[in-house]
């Protein structure tokens, strides 16, 4: 028997007039399942996919498809369209006309998609289908057929020199390759051409390239003719092959990410799920509140097309430049290869075809703006859906760089509000948060978080921490395609959000809370113990706190006192600078709360990822290597010594009070700002306190032995310290999972600054992210660091992991740490000792 055809009038209903969307996928469903496509359960799969992610593509047009673990239910490959002149509201704002639902087994449907982004691009023609009473007609477009006898199109021809290339890059042709063919491509006077079967594109031109969809193992024709033609070929022949090791060594480290195993809640049987780092500890059922941008309403403002065209091109020179800075500014912290991402971004804003069809719109009697943001849909819209999760990427970097361009030429647009959180407490989904945004969430509402963009040490995923909320971070921009109030189950130890968990998935994962709750209530229950090991070592545990508010929270979780206090929510979570007199109060309170308990202040640390308006900082293009922290202080002494002298006030109570400086690198540093210690003391009769310095740069680790007869102790900030060493910026989302403080070159930093300190007999603490992990902690105690200051939540686990070791075991573990070379083989040991 015959295979059924993927298309045919059959399948296709005209007029129908579904009252909902869901109506509309059923009798598109039925169409399938009476041609013998489908299974009837595969409509319910479709439904399910809604719920996941959006199908509709955008001028009318919506390509509703079910699961991918549901193809079974697909007896074979098949498309039905229901047009629907009268129209559907497919989500909030959009209204779908023409549905193309898609049972697919295999890439059989991958042309009728191409022809339908095409259409896409083609008002009239879509407007012609979407009002067409010839079924015929609907087919014709989409299979590529004729209606009526005509002279078959003729093939693609090669150019005169030409190689064949078969595509070896393991996820397929993307932006950051394509980019390169591109410039390389530009540089050639010769024309250029790339073929696969039938299809041709302009290696000069990236989106021409892109849709191509080109996947590891496809075959290609490159050709040339012209001037330059063999020259040409021969250096786009070199730019294609030579990129071929760096794309394989990407995709083997993202498949050995993929595939390491992942503590935390398994579902007892496969559920989508979006990937990400984790950022904060905790495991929670609930439905999301996606914070999108707010809705926009593109003004269109028509001009002559004189003043449009040079308004556009005033727009998109001023981005180009701006993602200038941004590809130089990357390539100077991470490298070449990141700084790519930018570069492939403003090659979008060199394509010939989007520019085009904006002016188009501009000659049919639009704005600039409007014609902009139309152009960038449509063309977003034809990459997405090509069916490429890659591509599918790439349009969202083109609706990114488009945004870009969009706020030059209209700048009124509006941005994100937390203002409108719904009343039943949500999962939040954000592409990021900052600091400010994330101290001052009502936990009454937010039972967990998950952004786009972050990484796990970012000050977002410490507050997070600190808040008691699970958080996951990096989940990349498919999160922000999710539709509100979509059921999810966070897990913020393993990094997962899994979507649309059924009965037997939540129940599952309540039993796992269950039992996560008696582990945690066994440790809450010992909490006030000491930390003291087996063999009868000790290691002081204290908080990281920013508030009197919260100690008491702190101490009831079993910290011996506080090993930091970050100041600098003091001036974050104002309008202005707080007086000396308002700083005294907050430090009294601070050491009235611990009740002869030790306090340990960090001196102001603005710079890098905390920023305050209202102290008028320059803005810095590298604000990580630039004037934050000790440099701050002593350039800004109108912060620092307000700040000193409400200390010293405060330390005349008598009560044990320490202060520590940020981001110290030299030893002239810690002199300068004890010589004014010593000046402000005197000024104020203050006593004589304990000063320490932060342990964050690998100078300082190296130094530690030169600085420590200086200082009365150190305190390591492993974050800091970590995004230094290994030059990653800890909130990049693409290098967040690399920026592990496990790392061996960060453990030998620790162990160096230990070395050091007891050469003149001064101890050692650690108040980085680390410190809060029962493993961290284990290792950090076996390299010799005296205290741990953590999140209080993370106290009793730390304390019970401590109690139940032998502290010989923990130096050899930290031995055994010491000779490896990932953080990978590093955490390994926790698994190969469980």
């Amino acid at each position: 028997m015959p295979a059924a055809p993927l298309l045919s009038t059959g399948l296709v209903r005209l007029a129908a007039r579904p009252a909902t969307k869901e109506a509309a996928i059923r009798e598109a469903c039925q169409m399938l399942i009476a041609a013998g496509h489908i299974e009837p359960g595969y409509a319910e799969s479709m439904l399910r996919r809604e719920g996941v992610a959006n199908t509709f593509l955008g001028h009318g047009v919506s390509i509703p498809h079910g699961m991918i673990e549901d193809r079974g239910l697909i007896r074979s490959n098949g498309l039905a369209i229901l047009q629907v002149p009268a129209g559907v509201e497919w989500n909030p704002g959009q209204t779908t006309r023409f549905v193309v639902a898609i049972a697919a087994q295999s890439d059989a449907h991958i042309d009728v998609l191409r022809r339908l982004t095409r259409l896409l691009q083609d008002e009239p023609a879509l407007e012609r289908l979407i009002a067409t009473s010839d079924a015929a007609e609907i087919v014709a477009a989409l299979d590529g057929s004729a209606t009526a006898p005509a002279a078959p199109a003729a093939p693609a021809v090669d150019l005169g020199e030409r190689f064949d290339w078969v595509v070896d890059y393991p996820n397929g042709l993307h932006a950051r390759p394509a980019a390169h063919w591109v410039d390389t491509a530009r540089r050639c006077v010769a024309r250029l051409q790339v073929r696969a079967g039938d299809l041709v594109a302009d290696p000069k031109n990236l989106v021409s390239l892109l849709q191509l969809g080109l996947k590891a193992g496809d075959r290609v024709v490159v050709s040339a003719e012209g001037p330059d033609a063999a020259a040409g070929l021969a250096a786009l022949r070199a730019a294609i092959v030579g990129l071929t090791p760096q794309e394989k060594a990407d995709a083997a480290k993202a498949a050995e990410r993929a595939a390491a195993p992942v503590a935390g809640w398994t579902p007892p049987k496969p559920l989508p799920v979006v990937v990400g780092l984790a950022a904060a500890p905790g495991l929670v059922v609930g439905r999301i509140h996606v914070l999108r941008p707010g809705a926009v309403e593109v003004p269109d403002v028509p001009v002559s097309l004189a003043e449009g065209g040079v308004i556009l091109e005033d727009a998109i020179t001023a981005t180009r430049q701006q993602l200038a800075v941004l590809a130089d500014d990357t390539g100077r912290r991470l490298g070449a290869s990141e700084a790519g991402i930018f570069k492939a971004q403003a090659e979008f804003l060199s394509d010939t075809d989007l520019v085009t069809l904006a002016c188009q719109l501009m000659v049919e009697g639009h704005g600039p703006a409007w014609s902009w943001d139309r152009a960038v849909d449509r063309m977003a819209s034809s990459l997405a859906a090509l069916g490429n999760p890659l591509l599918a990427a790439r349009a969202a970097d083109l609706r990114d760089v488009g945004r870009r361009v969009l706020t030059r030429l209209e700048p009124s647009l509006t941005g994100t509000t937390l203002a409108d959180l719904p009343d039943e407490p949500v999962i939040l989904v954000a592409a990021d948060l900052s600091p400010s945004d994330t101290a001052g969430l009502d936990t009454t509402r937010v039972l967990g978080l998950a952004t786009a963009q972050g990484g796990p040490t970012s000050h977002t995923a410490i507050l997070a921490r600190t808040l008691g909320l699970p958080a996951m971070v990096a989940g990349g921009e498919a999160l922000l395609d999710l539709v509100n109030g979509t059921r999810v189950v966070l897990d913020g130890r393993a990094g997962r959000l899994w979507l649309e968990p059924d009965d037997a998935a939540i129940a599952s994962a309540e039993a796992h809370l269950a039992e996560e709750r008696r582990k945690r209530e066994r440790s809450e229950a010992e909490r006030a113990l000491p930390a003291e090991t087996r063999d009868g070592h000790r290691i002081e545990i204290a908080a990281n706190v920013n508030s009197p508010d919260q100690v008491a929270m702190a101490v009831g979780q079993g910290a011996e006192g506080v090993g930091l206090m970050r100041t600098e929510f003091l001036f974050l979570e104002r309008g202005a600078t707080p007086s000396e007199d308002e700083q005294f109060e907050v430090y009294s309170a601070m050491l009235e709360a611990l009740d002869g308990r030790p306090l340990i202040v960090r001196a102001l640390d603005i710079g890098g990822d905390k920023q305050v308006a209202h102290l008028a900082l320059p803005r810095e293009e590298n604000p990580f290597l630039g004037v934050r922290g000790a440099r701050l202080l002593l350039r800004r002494p109108d912060l620092m010594e307000p700040q000193l002298r409400a200390l010293y006030r405060a330390a005349k109570s008598g009560r044990p009070l320490s202060i520590m400086f940020p981001m110290i690198s030299s030893l002239q540093e810690v002199l300068a700002l004890k010589a004014v210690c010593d000046r402000v003391r005197a000024e104020v009769d203050g006593p004589v306190v304990r000063l320490g310095i932060m342990v964050e740069v690998p100078s300082a680790a190296i130094l530690a032995d030169v600085l420590a007869p200086h200082v009365d102790f150190f305190s390591i900030g492993t974050n800091d310290l970590t995004q230094y060493a290994l030059a990653i910026d800890r909130q990049h989302p693409d290098l967040a999972a690399e920026a592990d403080s496990l790392h061996p070159a960060v453990l030998r930093l620790i162990r160096a600054t230990v070395e050091g300190a007891r050469k003149h007999d001064r101890w050692v603490g650690v108040c980085g992210g680390i410190a809060g992990d029962p493993f961290g902690a284990a290792l950090l105690a076996g390299l010799g660091v005296d205290e741990l200051s953590m999140t209080p939540r993370d106290i009793p686990a730390v304390k019970a992991r401590l109690r139940d070791a032998d502290f010989a075991a923990l130096e050899a573990l930290a031995l055994e740490a010491l000779t490896l070379d990932t953080a990978d083989r590093v955490r390994r040991l926790e698994k190969d000792r469980s």
